[in-house]
């Protein structure tokens, strides 16, 4: 199983940046994806994340400004970052779960993780 984050990159406050997470050795469209994020000093936090038929569930501090999709015959997933801000500033990491629930769903533990791409938003 590998999952490959990229795109990230150092922009100024304000602009966008589109992560790409792709994805190989399982089956990419029964499982559910995420995008989590740490900044220094700080825990790991939930980003967005897209339910296996594609439902969407967003952290409140990025509703509005970050998108994720996903094209299951490319097994990738994507973040569309617009509207970035400085305390976006962190290392992005792809996951993914084969669990799924109802309410909640995106919270479920997630069974693989990628290594990470780094955002850093200047002001």
């Amino acid at each position: 199983v590998q999952l490959q984050a990229s795109g990230g990159g150092l922009v100024q406050a304000g602009a966008s940046l589109r992560l790409s997470c792709a994805a190989s050795g399982f089956t990419f469209s029964s499982y559910e994806m995420g995008w989590f994020r740490q900044a220094p000093g700080k825990e790991r936090e939930f980003v967005a994340a897209i339910s296996w038929n594609g439902r969407t569930a967003y952290a409140d501090s990025v509703k509005g400004r970050f998108t994720i999709s996903k094209v299951s015959t490319k097994n990738t997933m994507y973040l569309q970052m617009n509207s970035l801000k400085s305390e976006d500033t962190a290392v992005y990491y792809c996951a993914a779960k084969s669990l799924r629930g109802a309410s909640g769903w995106w919270t479920l533990p997630y069974d693989y993780w990628g290594q990470g791409t780094q955002v850093t938003v200047s002001s």
